[in-house]
């Protein structure tokens, strides 16, 4: 199995906060932890706990914060195809309240891959699924060489303009960027999966609506819920790339995104994916 993960690796911050401040108060953040993630590094980090060779496209800035990122990410056993980038690389800094929930205060722009990038685009072709959650529609229409595309809803923008069918968008019914139905995209998905917490979700094909239940989950004080979405997205591109159909592909990945739930850590959290 070969799968390609295209889009923005960043720098993350993440601690937890007795409240979100207020106009001209000092948060002191609690457990600070420092990991590579973002839409796709996130999803990137679920796949490599499969046995697919899994290729990364992403960039890189020039600073400390992109070496940091791109030390981690060499660690993995995935093939990395990384664009410069001479400005300083996105940093993500994440608020965790009481109540699990994230905020997220990013610092730059996400740092993406260009078709216009001397990486290896030819791969792709010979890839069993690609997830994309960068913004060239040009990296889309590459994309579109495997197999099996899925797509995030928040690049709705890369996706319109690319004029390529995706085999499946994924997002969530709770953000209001990836909150869509199929006739919301002039070239229509196969399939529109939106998360909808501990709902479930809904799968939305031609033939109509559907629902996915989620598992049930314990609440971790002192967790919470950063990560979640994108190991969701991850494992299903997995479970979706070994042919299972979307509805048992949901159901499957729903556990890998509830792993992640309560945790700080959430690449130590994420389930290992099998068959």
């Amino acid at each position: 199995m070969r799968i390609a993960v295209l889009g923005h690796v960043e720098h993350i911050a993440l601690g937890r906060v007795p409240r979100l401040p207020g106009p001209g108060e000092i948060a002191h953040v609690e457990g600070l932890r420092v990991f590579p993630g973002g839409g796709g590094g996130i999803a990137f980090f679920q796949l490599v706990k499969s046995p697919a060779e899994v290729h990364l496209f992403t960039a890189l800035g020039n600073d400390e914060a992109a070496e940091q990122v791109r030390a981690r990410i060499a660690r993995t056993p995935a093939r990395i195809h990384a664009a410069h980038r001479e400005t300083p690389h996105t940093r993500d800094v994440v608020l965790i309240t009481p109540d699990g929930e994230r905020t997220i205060v990013v610092l730059g722009e996400p740092l993406h891959p260009e078709v216009r990038d001397p990486l290896p685009w030819e791969v792709l072709g010979s890839c069993d699924a690609a997830y994309f959650t960068a913004q060239d529609p040009g990296v889309l229409r590459a994309a579109r060489a495997a197999k099996l595309l899925v797509a995030t809803a928040r690049r709705r923008e890369a996706i319109f303009r690319s004029g390529v069918q995706a085999d499946v968008i994924v997002g969530s019914l709770a953000d209001a960027r990836e909150r869509a139905s199929l006739r919301d995209f002039p070239v229509p998905p196969r399939a529109l999966v939106l998360t909808q917490g501990a709902a479930g979700g809904q799968i939305e094909t031609a033939e109509g609506i559907s629902r996915f239940p989620a598992p049930q989950v314990r609440p971790t004080p002192g967790g919470g819920a950063y990560g979640a979405g994108d190991s969701f997205a991850g494992a299903l591109t997995w479970f979706l790339a070994l042919g299972l159909p979307v509805a048992e592909a949901c159901a499957r990945a729903a556990h890998h995104g509830a792993a992640v739930l309560g945790s700080l850590e959430p690449l130590d959290a994420q389930l290992p994916l099998g068959p």
